[in-house]
């Protein structure tokens, strides 16, 4: 009998600017190794391939490659369907960029594809299991809060126009701080109190148009075709009701990414975009908010993020799904936890735009947790 392979064989299909973060940290990680990449920009993918140490491949010739296993979906938001479903005709499993897709029939869709081929999906965000979100559900599940009740979810700024350098597709069909951010915060929300029942939002266009400016096309006009300021209301199975606001319209605000509330306590979130930050608790006993630590390798500073030192563990759910594939276990970032957060995220759109009530047509158990032990256990080194 032949020995089980003890990594699988990743190809990068997209070379644009997310591709450097998971070139730089797949090699933290068991389970995966990236092997080739490719392009639609022959140059690109060369540059990445040199850069990295790689080979560089038509997107043909890697779907074809005998040495990939899995594909690395990279492309724009709008092509993930496609190239996912390409590469599982390949027979390639798939993990891809966030928004996993951007309709909830493009989802079914590649899901009933991988069931009928034997292969697995995955899809980012995997930053909730980063040690401060896991730290999270670590009290949740220990009974700490009691049942979850209520929260709230914020991530506000003023958009995408003053720093990208091409930020048109941001503000079209497709993109929207709730396909772009929406991803990172209800994952989390999903992974900390369970699926979602139904959502209802409101949501607005207060500018129809933006100006660039950032280089190098300031000054150039936007047309903006989707919502930018969305408020919504998740009704979960649970019976909790979490409020969260997304806004590409605020010059400023005060409040904090993400709050629980419990029968018994209060859990404090940092920013579910990154895998660390400060979690705190208050409850009866404890009035004033405690700073909550714990040894967890996917909470110690690792990347240098303009001047601040941040946990930075992208490709961690990729590398869980290589070794769960070669373990024969379910994965974390699982096709139908994404499914399920699309379907989410494009029932609040709906509900913005028929003023009622969404009911979802998916669900999903939460996710394995990660504690210290199982984060450690995907690394190549411990910590």
């Amino acid at each position: 009998m032949a020995a089980r392979p003890k990594r699988l064989g990743v190809g990068v299909l997209g070379c644009g600017n997310i591709s450097t973060t998971y070139f730089s940290l797949a090699p933290l990680f068991k389970g995966i190794e990236i092997r080739a990449c490719a392009d639609l920009n022959p140059e690109t993918a060369k540059l990445r391939a040199t850069e990295y140490g790689v080979r560089a491949e038509t997107v043909e010739g890697l779907l074809g490659a005998a040495d990939i296993d899995i594909v690395l979906n990279l492309t724009i938001p709008a092509a993930h369907h496609a190239v996912s479903r390409q590469a599982l005709e390949a027979g390639k499993h798939v993990y891809s960029e966030k928004p996993f897709v951007l309709t909830l029939e493009d989802g079914l869709d590649l899901k009933r594809l991988a069931e009928a081929k034997g292969l697995r999906v995955g899809s980012a965000p995997d930053t909730f299991l980063g040690g401060s979100h896991q730290l999270a559900r670590h009290l949740i599940d220990s009974g700490r809060l009691g049942r979850i009740t209520s929260g709230t979810c914020h991530v506000m700024s003023h958009g995408m126009e003053d720093w990208h350098p091409n930020p048109d597709f941001f503000f079209q069909p497709g993109g929207g701080p709730i396909l772009d951010l929406g991803p990172y915060y209800i994952a989390n929300l999903i992974q900390l109190v369970g699926p979602v029942r139904r959502v209802a939002a409101l949501t607005a266009i207060p500018a129809r148009e933006r100006t660039i400016t950032s280089k190098p096309r300031h000054g150039e006009i936007i047309r903006v075709a989707t919502p930018t300021t969305i408020h919504a209301l998740l009704d979960f199975e649970n019976g909790a009701a979490v409020t969260f606001s997304s806004s590409w319209d605020v010059w400023h605000h005060g409040h904090a990414p993400m709050e629980l509330y419990g029968e018994e306590g209060s859990l404090h979130l940092p920013d579910p975009n990154f895998f660390g930050g400060d979690v705190r608790f208050t409850n009866r006993a404890t009035p004033e908010r405690q700073a909550l630590r714990w040894s967890h390798p996917f909470a110690t500073a690792n990347q240098n993020h303009g001047g601040e030192m941040l946990a930075n563990y992208r490709a961690a759910g990729l590398a869980d799904m290589a070794l769960s594939i070669l373990a024969g276990e379910p994965h974390r970032c699982s096709l139908d936890l994404a499914l399920h957060t699309v379907d989410v995220m494009t029932g609040i759109l709906q509900s913005g735009e028929d003023g009622a009530f969404v009911a979802m047509r998916t669900r999903c158990e939460r996710p394995q947790r990660l504690g210290p032990a199982e984060a450690r256990a995907l690394l190549a080194r411990r910590r």
